[in-house]
């Protein structure tokens, strides 16, 4: 049960039977009334803006209608007191049993608990996407791991949710990494090789050139270019994709699609053609000239008539090249077409991930994506909306490594950066996906090796999965103090929770009672950090209800005189690990029953 909604629906259902009186006009929409927390604590437990909302629409004041509407709240069973302030705030006093019932609700609900309606739409959600030229840095780490966690928190919130991969195995980085695996392979051959600048240097094209060596023998060497590229090239982009998969999977990252973006222009239809056919039959393509960019040099820009995109028309400072000279298609044309064909694949939404060295490229997507969809671009926000199909960018900012304090050095497998792998075997993978999501994305991260593995409360990821292990460790002492006391899921769901009336007891509950609407809240706003940040304070509830029992017996978990209280308490204990544990599991982080 989503208590906002429950609460909402409550108060819709006063203001109806307001209008039935006569208090209120009979047209009056009512069906936007919404239920929130209220700033201060003391003042209640939700609180709602309705009168206020309603004021200019039913010609009253707001007090008028809060003080009436207050009337028909307290009517409710539930409701244990309705206060009015200010020019017409309301706000709501549920009673002890409401909240304790709760209880039994998360126990009978367990996983589903918090769960979005099946049906919500269905959702692309592409991440990490790095070019298959080496190993994951520590950059495409946080947004590997974003991804992730927006695309299981998507996916719990109701959504039908496809994981995807765009390799970029099209352009002229491929081939740098097939020139350079080539000579890993003469390395492996016998040959004293020296690296050329612009070459990748790092140690993991060994085992490729080795590969190489053994299955081609000495096929390759002394040989033209023309004839080991392709080859070589496809060579080693398998094993780049293997070894990314590899490290992804260490991270507990998998991707439904992985999408070639070789593979737009091959095969029976070549969907860059079809892409920009698809536009021109929009009146946005033609034939003209670029004037030559101030102050930098394009890669793109050609001094001839050239097919461009009219990205002007939707608010780009320039048009945009689709094809160059050679008639190759550019970087752009090819992600227009990536984008058509998830388009044409009938995505009601498409998220896609960005490091923030990608942010001078994001208009242009928009505007491309625009084009297809109808809908309007918002390059502040970075999204489509209002057409076929809602588009979104997620921006990640980039991650600083130190131990200790200090920098932490680069990697001598990839040769000029930190690895993803370094990363996770370093500290482990549940620091690195808690610690990476525990920041608002945009937000740059300094990570610390020392910091994310010290076991104290300023440590997130062991405060959160300290408070699961020790209500775990609540049932074992159970079995070890009471033997004969039934704690199984029957029993518990029966349990007398009328004893639960200490106010960190009913504050843990309110606490829960957040989970649904912050789920909902999280996938909409596509933020997966709101999750990290509520379950640390929902453990950070735990862990003081559990130090008022250290100080106050009567208030411990067990209570060896008194069983009913004890299985009543073991409920609350037995629905917190349950949110908890689903709260980990959407962002891909353990549950752990026992820690040391």
């Amino acid at each position: 049960m989503n208590v906002f909604a429950h609460v909402e629906a409550k108060i819709q259902a006063a203001l109806q039977a307001m209008k039935a009186a006569g208090q209120l006009p009979s047209d009056l929409d009512v069906s936007n009334i919404e239920a929130e927390t209220p700033r201060d604590p003391a003042h209640g437990d939700l609180a709602t803006n309705a009168a206020m909302v309603l004021s200019k629409a039913a010609k009253q004041k707001p007090r008028e209608i809060a003080d009436a509407l207050k009337i028909f709240l307290e009517k409710d069973d539930e409701i244990a007191r309705v206060d009015v302030a200010g020019p017409g705030f309301i706000n709501i006093t549920m009673t002890p049993v409401f909240w304790q019932g709760l209880v039994n609700l998360i126990l009978q609900q367990g996983p589903s608990y918090g769960r979005g309606t099946p049906g919500q739409g269905k959702v692309n959600v592409e991440y990490v996407s790095a070019n298959p030229t080496g190993p994951m840095h520590v950059g495409h780490c946080r947004g590997a791991v974003f991804g992730d966690a927006l695309a299981n928190l998507l996916a719990f919130a109701g959504f039908d949710v496809t994981r995807e991969y765009y390799i970029n195995d099209a352009g002229g980085q491929v081939d740098v990494l097939a020139r350079s695996a080539h000579l890993r392979y003469r390395e492996a051959l016998g040959e004293t090789i020296e690296i050329p600048e612009g070459f990748y240097p790092g140690e993991y094209l060994k085992p490729i050139g080795q590969a190489l060596a053994k299955k081609y023998g000495n096929t390759f060497i002394g040989k033209p270019e023309a004839e080991w590229l392709a080859p070589i090239r496809n060579e080693a982009i398998a094993a780049m994709l293997a070894m990314i998969k590899e490290d992804l999977t260490a991270l507990n990252i998998r991707h439904d699609i992985f999408v070639s973006e070789a593979s737009l222009t091959r095969g029976p239809v070549n969907k860059v053609k079809a892409a920009i056919d698809a536009l021109r039959a929009k009146g946005l393509i033609y034939e003209g000239r670029l004037e030559k960019p101030l102050g930098h040099d394009d890669a793109e820009w050609e001094d001839r008539e050239q097919v461009l995109f009219k990205s002007t028309q939707f608010g780009d400072d320039q048009d945009r090249a689709l094809q160059k000279s050679d008639g190759s298609y550019t970087y752009f044309a090819g992600d227009i077409a990536y984008h058509y064909d998830k388009l044409q694949r009938g995505y009601g939404d498409l998220i896609n991930v960005f490091g923030a060295d990608h942010i001078g490229y994001i208009s242009r997507m928009l505007f491309a994506v625009a084009a297809f969809t109808g809908g309007t671009p918002d390059v502040k926000n970075w999204r489509v909306a209002g057409g076929t199909t809602d588009f979104d960018i997620r921006v990640v900012q980039l991650v600083k490594l130190f131990k200790n304090g200090e920098p932490f050095k680069m990697s001598k497998r990839a040769g000029t950066f930190v690895t993803l792998r370094d990363v996770v075997d370093e500290v482990g993978r549940d620091p690195v996906r808690f610690m990476m999501l525990y920041r608002k994305e945009l937000e740059p991260l300094d990570f610390d090796f020392a910091k994310v593995t010290e076991q104290s409360k300023d440590n997130a990821v062991f405060y959160v999965q300290y408070a699961h292990a020790r209500a775990a460790s609540v049932f074992r002492n159970v079995a070890e103090q009471l033997p004969g006391l039934d704690l199984s899921a029957p029993v518990l769901g029966q349990a007398k929770l009328s004893a639960l009336t200490d106010p960190a007891e009913l504050e843990l509950i309110r606490k829960m009672a957040l989970f649904p609407k912050m789920v909902a809240g999280a996938a909409s706003a596509h933020e997966p950090h709101r999750l990290a940040f509520y379950l640390y304070d929902l453990a950070s509830a735990f862990h003081s209800l559990w130090t008022r029992g250290n100080d106050l017996p009567q208030l411990r978990f067990i209570q060896p005189n008194d069983g009913d209280l004890t299985v009543a308490r073991c409920a609350l204990v037995a629905a917190t690990r349950a949110v908890i544990s689903s709260g980990l599991g959407v962002l891909g982080v353990e549950a752990p029953e026992s820690m040391r």
